[in-house]
């Protein structure tokens, strides 16, 4: 198979031809048709992941059609349209037989803990557990756009931040994360507020439902802007971008009894991020991660996308092939792009 392919963080990748994955018992193979480019998978390249043991293909969200199966594998068969979390559970341990998957202590993630989907092939395990079956309605580049940004802001939102109409939501960060936040709250009737410093970002953001904006780079207190917009502070606010400023940003906008989701990855220099402790105990705020979402959850999506409630397809700005996914990758730290790039050429 033709793979992204490195052995040293920080080296541009290269495409190689490389072995195809063989299914596990419980496992399948499936052939990519689709792959998004994730932050997320630049953290990776960078090294910030402990997961990573080199040499390494990258790539985590994924739609495609089951090409081998696992003996032991019973709800899916070959030629099934599937994506997967990109966090998925063993299906044996106590945390996924609560149903929490997501924070399963033996989780495994494509891209990460094995090789992933920049590829023209990948393997999956536990595919009973955590695929998920496509309806044939839904094409394969909107499906793997699902797979990380916009499921993990769909629980964000929905499990994490219990957001309901009417309320306010202050989303910091416009990139893919941020960008499904403000569509999802917007679309529970939320009053969403976008916070970047790309006024092209901003926007994008009110086309997309957010109902007021701020530019970080032209107010002197983004909380306080925050709060002077709301009455007082947001009932939910997310950090979408995962940094110390935009984190502490987030839960300082709080109103009294507001939730303060962080979604956006804290790593480096950002990973011990100051809180505002005390004004988390005397306002009696709420602090919540939200990583990746269950399968099993994937239905509440599902059932959005099909009424038109979430469009998700709005949020691909472009569609690439391996070389150029190259690029993107390397950059994605300076990319000014909006929206998600997603990988539909292989060959």
């Amino acid at each position: 198979m033709k793979a992204m392919y490195y052995e040293t963080y920080g080296v541009r990748p290269e495409i190689r031809t490389l072995p195809d994955p063989v299914a596990e018992p419980h496992g399948v193979v499936i052939k990519v048709e689709a792959s998004g480019i994730c932050r997320s998978d630049w953290h990776g390249w960078q090294g910030h992941d402990s997961d990573i043991h080199l040499p390494h293909v990258p790539g985590h969200e994924l739609a495609g059609t089951i090409a081998a199966i696992g003996r032991d594998v019973r709800r899916f068969g070959i030629g099934d349209r599937v994506t997967v979390p990109f966090v998925s559970g063993c299906g044996h341990c106590e945390e996924c037989h609560s149903g929490n998957q997501q924070v399963c202590s033996h989780q495994f993630q494509p891209g990460f803990t094995h090789w992933g989907s920049f590829a023209e092939y990948v393997g999956i395990h536990y595919a009973d557990t955590n695929l998920v079956h496509l309806p044939e309605s839904l094409d394969f580049a909107t499906a793997a756009s699902l797979g990380c940004r916009f499921a993990t802001s769909f629980r964000a939102i929905v499990d994490q931040g219990k957001v309901r109409g009417g309320e306010w939501v202050a989303v910091h960060g416009c990139g893919g994360v941020g960008l499904s936040a403000i569509m999802i709250a917007s679309a529970l009737g939320a009053n969403v507020i976008a916070i970047d410093i790309a006024d092209e970002k901003l926007d994008f953001a009110r086309s997309i439902g957010a109902v007021a904006t701020i530019n970080g780079k032209t107010v002197t207190d983004v909380s306080e802007a925050v709060r002077e917009l709301t009455g007082g502070g947001a009932h939910v606010s997310v950090d979408a971008l995962g940094h110390q400023v935009t984190s502490y940003n987030s839960i300082r906008n709080l109103r009294r009894r507001g939730r303060h989701v962080q979604i956006g990855l804290m790593t480096g220099e950002d990973a011990n991020a100051r809180i505002p402790m005390a004004q988390v105990i005397s306002h009696e705020l709420e602090i919540y991660g939200s990583h990746g979402m269950q399968a099993w959850r994937y239905g509440a999506m599902m059932d959005m996308l099909a009424n038109n409630k979430l469009q998700p397809q709005k949020l691909i700005s472009r569609h690439v092939g391996l070389e150029e996914a190259v690029s993107i990758l390397i950059s994605m730290d300076q990319s000014q792009d909006v929206g998600i790039s997603v990988i539909t050429q292989f060959a």
